[in-house]
């Protein structure tokens, strides 16, 4: 596992903290994306976690878990992350969701709050998906929601999450659709130093950055990997994978992201575009 280590040192015993993204499951089980399946993808993602760790405290899925948003993606995905974990899961949504179908979705296991209190941590799940777009806005109710948990907080380290990068990944093709409003974002939480990272999807590649305290970090696929660094869409031979976090007591943290190992996917490298 490829780790990161932030500067402090981690004090106590941390917090386990599992993200997952894009997993783009099709309205039924048997649907692939580019050649992949993504339904088998996701479940090979899961066992992984379950394989490199013997406890979690959290999952969360940041985003485009379905590909079209058909209610009956959320359950699978559900019932997938409940075969293998009995942890709480949090979700939020993206471009490719139903953020209405999602809010509906009859799942007793999906605690109602966006907010997330682990131990000297808290961590915010913001909603930038704009219906029928492709690119990402925080509308001024989520820039709210964000300064108000952070005041509700005051004393505790702050993580936040969201499904569109804030910041330019060095892909042309998928930095077209960024997160638009970013500044905006970025006034709330750059003068805050008990905000100590911001955590996204979309890009489908692993995204290490820095912005002052800020560490800035994307995370790859649970289903197809994007080449990074290109400026039009480009399938990358990089395996589905996930990352993991363990949150220090004294606001330091620790971050990887794993893989699935081999290439048993008929995955279509080629392709232009989905």
């Amino acid at each position: 596992m490829d780790a990161l280590r932030s500067t402090s040192t981690v004090k106590e015993m941390p917090v386990r903290l599992i993200q997952i993204t894009d997993c783009h499951l099709g309205s039924h089980a048997n649907e692939s994306l580019l050649g992949l399946n993504t339904e088998e993808s996701l479940g090979d993602v899961l066992q992984l976690i379950a394989n490199e760790h013997d406890a979690i405290d959290w999952l969360v899925c940041t985003g485009d878990i379905a590909s079209e948003g058909h209610d009956t993606c959320y359950e699978r995905f559900v019932h997938a992350v409940k075969q293998h974990f009995s942890v709480p899961l949090a979700w939020l949504p993206g471009n490719h969701d139903s953020a209405s179908v999602m809010a509906s979705t009859p799942v007793e296991e999906l605690p109602e709050s966006r907010v997330i209190v682990l131990d000297n941590w808290v961590v915010v799940l913001l909603d930038s998906s704009v219906p029928g777009e492709v690119y990402g806005e925080l509308e001024q109710a989520e820039l709210d929601f964000l300064q108000q948990t952070i005041t509700r907080y005051p004393e505790k380290y702050v993580m936040v999450m969201l499904h569109h990068q804030p910041v330019p990944v060095g892909s042309a093709w998928i930095d077209a659709y960024i997160l638009r409003n970013a500044p905006a974002l970025f006034a709330i939480i750059d003068g805050n130093p008990k905000v100590k990272s911001v955590v996204w999807g979309h890009v489908h590649q692993q995204f290490f950055g820095r912005r002052n305290h800020i560490t800035l970090l994307g995370t790859p696929s649970t289903s197809v990997q994007f080449k990074p660094g290109c400026d039009d869409f480009t399938v990358d031979t990089s395996m589905p994978g996930y990352r993991w976090f363990d949150l220090g007591a004294d606001g330091s943290f620790e971050t990887g992201v794993s893989r699935v190992s081999g290439d048993h996917y008929q995955i279509d490298y080629q392709s232009g575009g989905y």
